[in-house]
């Protein structure tokens, strides 16, 4: 695998896919994002003056352009990242999420399919794309038993339904047009460079800026979480091993309550930055529950761990200690996003359904 096209490597988790294949695999990247308000460009700085690095301002959605640039870098594999993603957004505004989430697949697929099907022996039985999905497509989980591979789909938010959808286009065009595709459905994950509207990331800058940590409803609800670059390496090593037309979960099993996680963070704050009084856990402050909030989701990922081989290497603890040291030592990239996109602000108060935070 010498190239590689990313879209929606702009973002969060895609920027880490991106940084980890050019800065430590030697790959040749083309990233594709449409720099919608949650591509920040600024998370590729550390690759941006390498030759290995390439990017284009498009859309998705937008067929002859992802043909031109299919045709014209020749990648060995596509990894699929460019989504909107975040619950609440999708609560208050589903439209974009249908069509980036649902009808950019799609687009993406048929282009990717035309590109293939060109592609001489052995390039064509080497080439591979890869779609990364999210646990919230398996719906909610009691207090026992994790997501498998096998968990049948029942999304409840229109964010998750959108993905959902995403999902089966992926694997019906490799049932009914042998595309070759593996699909990656992972759990919440944190780390530098996340967007500040999450929950991680929201808690920590709120803090710093002695504003109050917002809790949904008790605080009760469970999510397992994956760091960043963590997941960014189990993603290269599924395109680059996982069997065609095969699921693979990504968790790092690290289940956690929503309190349990703002109080963490409060923990390494009060170590690292002391406020001038008091405990950051001063700040929590409860708020009416999100729409529909699910009340658990965990992953298992053992199909990974022993088909492939891949093991998280950050436990919680460890993990969310490196996340918020890198927001204390890196204001030059959230302050401007803090003041120009997002300050904080509540989202997805709607009464539709709603998942992940």
């Amino acid at each position: 695998m010498n190239k590689v096209m990313v879209t929606g490597g702009a973002g969060f988790i895609g920027s880490a896919v991106c940084r980890y294949l050019v800065g430590e695999k030697g790959v040749e990247v083309l990233n594709v994002d449409k720099l919608t308000y949650a591509g920040v460009p600024e998370s590729l700085r550390d690759i941006e003056s390498n030759g290995l690095y390439h990017f284009a301002q498009e859309d998705i959605c937008d067929r002859s352009r992802i043909a031109e640039l299919l045709n014209e870098y020749q990648p060995d594999a596509i990894m699929h990242l460019a989504a909107e993603s975040h619950v609440d957004r999708s609560i208050d505004g589903p439209a974009a999420f249908i069509e980036t989430n649902i009808v950019g697949t799609y687009t993406l697929l048929e282009c990717s399919r035309e590109y293939w099907n060109n592609l001489p022996e052995p390039r064509k039985a080497g080439f591979r794309f890869h779609h990364i999905s999210t646990d919230e497509v398996y719906g909610s989980l009691d207090e026992t038993g994790l997501f498998e591979e096998t968990t049948p789909y029942d999304p409840r938010s229109p964010y998750s339904a959108s993905k959902a959808s995403s999902d089966h286009l992926v694997m019906a065009w490799h049932h009914t047009y042998g595309l070759p595709v593996v699909i990656t459905n992972c759990s919440n994950n944190y780390g530098p460079y996340h967007f500040p509207e999450k929950l991680i990331p929201l808690v920590i800058l709120n803090a710093l800026e002695e504003k109050p940590l917002p809790i949904y409803g008790k605080g009760d609800n469970i999510r397992d979480w994956l760091y960043v670059e963590d997941h960014a390496k189990a993603l290269v090593t599924v395109v680059e091993s996982g069997r065609v037309g095969e699921t693979y979960n990504v968790g790092g099993r690290n289940e956690r309550t929503n309190l349990e996680v703002v109080q963490t963070i409060c923990g390494v704050l009060d170590e690292l930055r002391p406020r001038g009084s008091g405990s950051y856990q001063d700040l929590i402050t409860f708020v009416t529950d999100r729409p529909g909030h699910d009340r658990r989701y965990a992953i298992d990922a053992t199909k990974l761990e022993t088909e492939l081989g891949w093991k998280a290497g950050e436990n919680f603890d460890t993990g969310i200690r490196k996340t918020v040291q890198w927001y204390l030592e890196n204001n030059w990239w959230w302050e401007p996003i803090r003041e120009a996109r997002y300050s904080g602000e509540r989202l997805g108060s709607s009464k539709q359904p709603g998942g992940k935070q």
